[in-house]
C-alpha cells in the first residue's frame, strides 16, 4: 500500500495541535489485555488501510505505506502516547488499556471520527464476542475474512463531480471571543496539558426535550453552548460568540460507504442580543443556518479547494516549502474562525456490544470543543477546555438545569492527546 490520500493533515502538525483522536470506550467489566491483544489483531487484518506507518518519498512528499508489525495494545500511561514512534512499532493507530477502560488513539490524516468508529467497533466486536460468544452484530460490522469493498477506500475524481453554484454562501465573519485564551495556551510552553469533562445525559429525557423544541443534537447543544459562554465571558458591545458544527459530506461527493475524513464546518452565528431568546427560538436560528450551508454544492467546492492545495503541495521541492505552503493554505484554519465547536457522529448501530459498553467518549484538539456520542441509553458528551477552569463546564451545567435536562458531569480530566513522531526527511 503507497497512499498519499490520507497522509496531507501531516504537512499541518503543530507541537500542540497535532490532529490526533483518542476515542474513551468503558466497559462494565475489566479488561482482559491478552483478549484485546488477539482482537486488535484480527480487526485490523480487515481494515489494511489503518495499518500503516509514514514515509518521506523520493519527492519529498509524506506517504503512507503498509506496516506489517502488529497493532499496539498497551497499558494506559498518563502521558501522551506517540504515534509513529519506535515504540508503537510506526503505527498510526494504538490501543491502550486500564482497569475497565480501552482508549482507540489514532492520527487524524488518516480519518476522522466516522473512521475510528469503524476500528472501534470491528476491535470490540472481536473482543467481546471471544469474551462472551456470540453477540447480535452491528449491520455495518467489518469482519475479518470479508473482502473490503470498493465504495470503503473510494475516492472520488474532483474533475467528474457536478459544478454548479450555490444558491446562498455563508456571510458572517470571524470573531475574536476567545482568542485569547487559546493563544496564551498555544504560545506558552509550560502550558502542556488540556483538558475536558464527561458529561452523561439519558437519550429518552434528551430525545423528549428534543421533540418538544423540533430541535436536534446539534443545534441543540449548540445554543445551550452559546447562552453558556455569552455568561462566561466579559460582556462587550457587538460580541459575536459565534458557533461551528462539524458536517460529514462524504454523501454528497459519492464517497458515503469510505473510511476517510470528508469533514467541512457548518458556522451558527449568535450574538449577545440573543441570550436571552427562548430555545426554540436559538434551535430555528441554527438550523436554518445549518440547513442553507449544508448545499452539495458547497461541498463538492470544498472538496476540490481541498484537491487543488493538495497539487500545490505536491508540486513543491521539499518538505520545509511543502509544511511552509501547507500551513499558509489550510482551509480550516482560513475558515471564519468561531468561539466553539460542536461535532456529533449520529446514531451508532452497536448491536450487542452496547450490554457491555457503558459510555463512549470522543477527545480531539479544540478549546470548547464538544464531541458527542449515542449509545441506546445515554449521550455521552465531552466537553474540551485548553486549561482546567471548570468555569465553562459549570455554566453548561448550569444551563443544562434551566431546560430541565438531566445529566452526570464528571470532574475535570487530562485529555492525553497522542502525538505524532513527523520524519524529518
Amino acid at each position: 500500500m503507497y497512499e498519499k490520500h490520507d497522509a496531507y493533515l501531516l504537512y499541518e502538525y503543530m507541537k500542540k495541535v497535532s490532529f490526533t483522536v483518542r476515542i474513551l470506550v468503558r466497559m462494565k467489566e475489566k479488561v482482559d489485555a491478552k483478549l484485546l491483544k488477539d482482537a486488535a489483531q484480527k480487526a485490523i487484518s480487515r481494515l489494511p488501510y489503518f495499518a500503516v506507518k509514514i514515509r518521506v518519498d523520493e519527492g519529498s512528499n509524506f506517504v503512507l505505506e503498509h506496516n506489517d508489525a502488529p497493532i499496539p495494545v498497551l497499558p494506559e500511561k498518563e502521558e501522551r502516547l506517540m504515534l509513529g514512534s519506535e515504540a508503537v512499532s510506526g503505527h498510526l493507530f494504538a490501543i491502550t488499556y486500564k482497569d475497565n477502560c480501552v482508549w482507540f488513539n489514532f492520527a487524524h490524516t488518516v480519518c476522522g471520527g466516522t473512521g475510528g468508529m469503524i476500528w472501534l467497533k470491528s476491535t470490540m466486536y472481536q473482543y467481546l464476542t471471544t469474551k462472551y460468544g456470540e453477540i447480535p452484530a452491528p449491520k455495518d460490522i467489518k469482519l475479518p475474512g470479508t473482502p473490503v469493498p470498493e465504495g470503503e477506500t473510494y475516492y472520488p475524481d474532483p474533475a467528474k463531480l457536478p459544478d454548479d453554484e450555490p444558491l446562498k454562501r455563508y456571510t458572517g465573519g470571524a470573531t475574536k471571543v476567545g482568542l485569547g485564551r487559546f493563544l496564551k495556551f498555544l504560545l506558552n510552553p509550560f502550558a502542556k496539558k488540556q483538558y475536558y469533562s464527561e458529561i452523561s445525559i439519558p437519550t429518552d429525557r434528551f430525545m423528549e426535550y428534543a421533540k418538544s423544541i423540533d430541535g436536534s443534537p446539534n443545534t441543540i447543544f449548540a445554543s445551550l453552548i452559546f447562552k453558556s459562554l455569552a455568561e462566561y465571558f466579559p460582556e462587550k458591545k457587538g460580541n459575536v460568540i459565534s458557533g461551528r458544527i462539524a458536517d460529514d459530506y462524504r454523501k454528497d461527493i459519492g464517497a458515503e460507504e469510505s473510511y476517510r475524513d470528508f469533514t467541512r464546518l457548518l458556522h451558527i452565528q449568535y450574538d449577545r442580543s440573543m441570550l436571552n431568546e427562548s430555545m426554540e427560538k436559538l434551535n430555528i436560528r441554527a438550523r436554518g443556518a445549518i440547513i442553507y450551508q449544508m448545499q452539495p454544492e458547497l461541498s463538492i467546492e470544498r472538496f476540490r479547494k481541498i484537491e487543488e492545495t493538495r497539487r500545490e503541495i505536491d508540486a513543491l521541492p521539499d518538505l520545509k516549502s511543502k509544511k511552509k505552503y501547507a500551513a499558509q493554505h489550510s482551509l480550516f484554519r482560513s475558515d471564519p474562525r468561531d468561539v466553539f465547536s460542536v461535532s456529533y457522529v449520529g446514531q451508532i448501530d452497536w448491536g450487542g456490544m452496547a450490554d457491555h459498553i457503558t459510555e463512549v467518549y470522543t477527545l480531539t484538539d479544540g478549546d470548547f470543543m464538544m464531541e458527542v456520542n449515542a449509545l441506546p441509553d445515554k449521550f455521552c458528551v465531552s466537553y474540551q477546555l485548553v486549561n482546567k477552569d471548570r468555569g465553562p463546564v459549570d455554566l453548561l451545567c448550569k444551563t443544562f438545569d434551566a431546560e430541565g435536562i438531566p445529566y452526570e458531569v464528571s470532574d475535570m480530566k487530562v485529555r492525553y492527546l497522542p502525538d505524532v513522531q513527523i520524519p524529518k526527511k
